[in-house]
């Protein structure tokens, strides 16, 4: 018998009906061990030795790999084929041998770039042993995500309160966001002004010509910088005479784009489909671990994290095929393309992102894949059949144009452009995130000194603009141009910033938040070159060398902690005082704005006397006066987020008390009337406002509605109890005694009647108690065979299927929204034979226990990620620590890492623990 260990249970299945009886293929859904979440699981001081510990979820899948080890011949490693899949090979084999499991096994490791029978059965007859270098680079960039993590978030903890985290990538991604916010604020609009005239030749047929000179001069896109000199020039265009002086028609060819790497994918799926490239990773997933076809599961798509452009030559062969059938043989190039890759730094010797048949066309699987994974299967086999088409062939001309004004002369250019052929364009062509002026019209036929008539002059006034906020497209774009990253950790990076609240997606652009502008000041004030590109950039690089074996991992930790540890120890003594100083001075343009009527910027408007100040509380900074606790006065970091809040918005008609909209330290709010108005110890009267509306949206009839709140509905019929309707955080109510009812309009909650708010209540009852305002019923997906009803339901530690009691985690490279019935049924069925084959419901609560059997004392607290890009880690006391007291359970430099790669060894034991902490940072981008 031969074991296959592969990573998902959907992959697992398909390879064991392709490989036949002889073969059991298990899954080791992703990673099965990681580094603890607290400090010392990477020891500096001994040469980084590494503390690994298993995941209790993956426990009992390695228990089971090691029990069908038993009268195995061969172990057969065939996880993905990038740095985290030889990563996970080796997790598996190190756990194995510390079990003892592997007697005489042969151990194999086998790679394949799509999941079809072909692929598979190919990669079985080239097996290797796990690269070593590759496991270095794995481990080289888990430790430095580990000690950037444990040893500068609590810095920032520390000295600036309400800071979340800060990671290796993740810092210098969100430092371009905030450097284009700095540069959008700084900008200056530039006025310039444009003379077009439309031209008639002698057939009649119009076009558009552009001012381009005057005088002997050239004239530029911003050389006309008045209202008066372009009246200047529209008077001598007026009265002139036109004649057309050259006509310069030249060929041009235009090449299709490569096929698609990871980058490239996010980039176009984000432009022409709306996909967050969180988003599109996942559904490449879904089409790479493939559908049922024919009652046999292939996989649509290659591997979809890969660096390169290059593809099978039978790809190819197919795709001039396809081609041939579908546009005829003109448009098949004489010769194949081959592309090179480009990108900075890549590394990965994969093929690109292409289909897996490229006979299935989009139109013949629609049916058989959901609306998205339809999408994306359609842009991506599109690409790869553009990829090979024939060059565009065009024709771009250009016109110039004399006018002669008495004794001056002034010369004007019109272009155009047409597709003589379209070959590729026929097909595809690539979006933009920020459209360019090209000027792609066709201009009629003209000749050197054909006469010109003037029809109609236009005289524009423009402003320059500032720079566009990245989308999320341009900033994957921008990081891999800078080689900051790998292309497999951007969506992931690209989600932590928006969770961590440090940028926002408005209108498919990237805003840097206050929180996240903060944070890059702070780095940039004391961590300056940790955030810089070029040496993220070089670090990456030097990551990339281990990985083709040119250089020591420990060696390259070594280099990177020499100095990152003494940063954080010059600072260590500083007070948060100074921290906030320091940022109050350079973010001082952003704060604090020139004031219409030129005052002083740092004036408290409410006392006069006082000065702002950055201050910092527990949900993170914002702007104070220096007279607190006497004055109260409190905004947002933005001055233009107080400038939309702080307006009166009328009197109250009852009280004749202004209504105002204010910026409060929490966000906006609505306030009635001022403390000055309310007796001594008495508040002024204030209501939130809802989610969704934005300040500036909010008018006194909104407002008095707001301030009304809450609402007395009426007296219960029965219980003679008030109901009340209100605004909670989580939308509109009614409540009677202890009893929650959502209502599902928000206006509702101003009008609703008591027959109805009875009517909810008794519904919500009926019900039954929920953590909530209402039990989350879930999305059905159809009936267990034993266990019943199977729903998808999103929990607090995230989304789960459930039936007949029984609940189980969804993994993390799973959708919600697109887990099948047959997925669920196999995560329930693994959940119920942990739990002994019995519903969860029909189990009775057991308090944990310690290694001696005893029931333990005390809740265990669920203990944060740590370390990465994407990771939070737990405070602690001591920047570095020491050495752990505990033998580690394994390490990276012991004598099992000694059969994968040469390391230093040491001494140490494996040691096992009673209660396993929660792993870190299994995220894999």
């Amino acid at each position: 018998m031969n074991i296959v260990i592969v990573e998902s249970p959907a992959k697992a299945k398909t390879i064991n009906k392709y490989l036949g009886s002889s073969y059991e293929v298990l899954a080791s859904f992703g990673h099965v061990r990681d580094l603890p979440a607290k400090n010392g699981s990477v020891d500096p001081e001994e040469n980084f030795r590494m503390i690994w510990e298993v995941d209790p979820k993956a426990a009992g899948r390695l228990n089971d790999i090691a029990k069908s080890l038993k009268g195995a011949d061969r172990l057969i490693l065939a996880t993905d084929p990038d740095r985290e899949g030889e990563a996970i090979s080796w997790h598996v084999l190190e756990v194995l041998k510390e079990k003892r499991a592997l007697k005489d096994q042969k151990i194999e490791r086998v790679v394949f770039n799509a999941i079809t029978k072909q692929a598979v059965s190919e990669a079985m007859k080239h097996p290797r042993q796990i690269d070593g270098a590759l496991v270095d680079a794995y481990m080289a960039r888990r430790a430095l995500d580990y000690l950037v993590g444990f040893t500068l978030s609590p810095v920032l903890w520390r000295k600036l309160p309400g800071a979340r985290s800060a990671g290796r990538v993740q810092s210098v991604a969100l430092r371009l966001v905030c450097d284009r916010e700095l540069e959008i604020e700084k900008f200056v609009p530039r006025e310039y002004w444009s003379l077009i005239a439309t031209l008639a030749t002698p057939r009649g047929d119009t076009f558009e010509a552009r001012l381009v000179g005057a005088d002997g001069k050239k004239i530029q896109r911003l050389d006309i910088g008045t209202g008066a000199e372009a009246e200047d020039f529209k008077n001598a265009l007026n009265a002139a005479s036109y004649t057309v002086a050259t006509v310069d028609a030249k060929p041009a060819r235009r090449n299709p784009q490569a096929p698609f790497t990871t980058s490239t994918l996010q980039q176009e799926a984000s432009r022409k489909l709306g996909f967050a490239p969180a988003h599109t990773m996942r559904i490449a997933q879904r089409l790479y671990e493939g559908i049922d076809i024919g009652g046999e599961t292939t996989g649509l798509i290659t591997y979809m994290r890969t660096d390169g452009v290059q593809i099978d030559g039978s790809a190819i062969t197919q795709a001039r095929k396809v081609i041939g059938e579908i546009y005829g043989n003109k448009y098949v190039p004489d010769s194949p393309r081959q592309y090179q890759t480009k990108a900075k730094n890549a590394q990965e010797a994969h093929e690109a992102i292409r289909p897996t048949d490229l006979s299935r066309k989009p139109a013949d699987l629609r049916k058989r894949l959901d609306d998205d994974q339809a999408k994306l299967y359609e842009l991506i086999w599109t690409r790869t059949i553009a990829s090979q088409m024939e060059s565009a062939e065009l024709e771009r001309t250009t016109v110039d144009i004399v006018a002669k004004a008495g004794a001056r002369t002034l010369e004007l250019r019109a272009t155009g452009q047409v597709v003589k052929f379209d070959g590729f364009l026929a097909l595809y062509q690539e979006g933009r995130d920020d459209e360019e002026d090209e000027d792609s019209r066709r201009l009629p036929q003209m000749s050197p000194n054909d006469p010109l008539k003037r029809q109609n002059l236009a005289v524009t006034q423009h402003f320059t603009e500032p720079p566009p906020r990245f989308s999320e497209a341009s900033l994957v774009k921008r990081m891999e141009e800078l080689g900051i990253g790998r292309p497999s950790t951007y969506a992931s990076i690209l989600d932590v910033l928006k969770a961590r609240g440090y940028v926002k997606l408005e209108k498919k652009r990237l805003h840097g938040e206050d929180k996240g502008r903060v944070v890059i000041a702070f780095l940039e004030n004391f961590f300056r070159r940790y955030v810089e590109y070029d040496f993220t950039a070089d670090l990456e690089e030097q990551l990339d060398r281990i990985s083709n074996n040119e250089i020591a991992w420990q060696q390259v930790l070594k280099d990177f902690w020499t100095g990152f540890i003494g940063a954080v120890d010059d600072i260590k003594d500083l007070r948060v005082a100074q921290v906030l100083d320091s940022l109050d001075e350079m973010l001082g343009p952003h704060i604090y704005p020139p004031r219409e009527d030129g005052g002083d910027v740092r004036q408290c408007p409410t006392c006069g006397t006082g000065r702002l100040n950055l201050k910092a509380g527990k949900f993170g900074a914002f702007v104070g006066c220096s007279n607190y606790p006497e004055c109260r006065y409190t905004r947002p970091l933005a001055a233009d987020s107080e400038a939309a809040a702080d307006r009166i918005l009328g009197q109250d008609p009852d009280s004749g008390l202004d209504v105002a909209v204010k910026a409060g330290r929490f966000g906006p709010y609505i306030q009635l009337g001022e403390q000055k108005d309310y007796a001594e110890g008495e508040k002024p009267k204030r209501a939130g406002i809802p989610k969704g509306t934005q300040p500036s949206d909010v008018d006194l009839e909104l407002a008095l509605r707001l301030l009304s709140l809450p609402r007395e509905v009426g007296i219960h019929p029965e219980t003679g109890l008030p109901i009340i309707a209100n605004l909670g955080r989580f939308g509109p109510f009614v409540k009677h005694d202890k009893t929650y009812a959502s209502l599902e309009a928000g206006d509702e909650v101003f009008d609703i009647g008591l027959n109805r708010a009875v009517t909810l209540i008794a519904e919500k009852v009926a019900k039954g108690p929920s953590k909530r305002f209402g039990a989350d019923p879930g999305k059905a997906l159809g009936d267990h065979p034993s266990l019943g009803p199977v729903a998808v339901k999103a929990g607090r530690y995230g989304a789960y299927v459930t039936a007949g009691g029984v609940n189980a985690t969804i993994p993390g490279d799973k959708e919600k929204d697109t887990i099948t019935l047959a997925e669920a049924i196999v995560l329930l069925d693994e959940r119920a034979a942990k739990a002994g084959g019995k519903p969860k419901a029909a189990k009775k609560a057991a308090k944990p226990k310690s290694a001696s059997g005893k029931a333990a004392s005390g809740k265990a607290a669920a203990k944060p990620k740590a370390g990465g890009d994407d990771d939070t880690p737990k405070p602690a006391k001591k920047a570095v620590a020491k050495k752990a007291a505990a033998k580690p359970k394994s390490d990276s430099t012991s004598k099992a890492r000694a059969p994968v790669a040469k390391a230093a060894k040491t001494s140490a034991k494996p040691a096992t623990k009673a209660t396993p902490k929660k792993s870190a940072g299994k995220a894999r981008g």
